[in-house]
């Protein structure tokens, strides 16, 4: 069978509030099951994240080989992993040496490497 072709949505479109699962169904058979269901804490995730985690998983943490994959530098790769873990909910991480200064954000937006909104997400973190 195939994949569903979109992800749920994990906030609220009206009021911005967590939505949660109450319905979920077998594909095979039909049968539905309705209630509360626990919230995956990885659906929430959108595709650059997901293939972020996915190369970190592979690479067994190897930020190096997560930086070889995505093409990007290493502080970059750092940097999505670092925002990654805290959307995760997962604290703050220190970000130790290889933090990025403002002049290497908005050079890694210069090469293509950061997305604008990435960029400023690590800028108000320099703030």
């Amino acid at each position: 069978m195939s994949q569903p072709k979109y992800r749920a949505p994990s906030d609220c479109p009206v009021c911005g509030g967590d939505l949660i699962t109450t319905r979920v169904g077998c594909r095979n058979c039909g049968s539905e099951l309705v209630g509360e269901f626990a919230h995956c804490d990885f659906c929430g995730l959108d595709e650059r994240e997901t293939e972020v985690l996915r190369v970190f998983l592979a690479s067994r943490g190897n930020l190096r080989e997560v930086e070889k994959h995505l093409g990007v530098s290493y502080p970059t790769a750092r940097a999505r992993f670092t925002a990654l873990l805290t959307k995760l909910g997962l604290g703050e991480v220190d970000a130790g040496p290889a933090a990025l200064s403002r002049e290497q954000v908005l050079a890694e937006v210069a090469s293509g490497a950061l997305t604008p909104a990435e960029a400023a997400e690590l800028l108000g973190d320099l703030a």
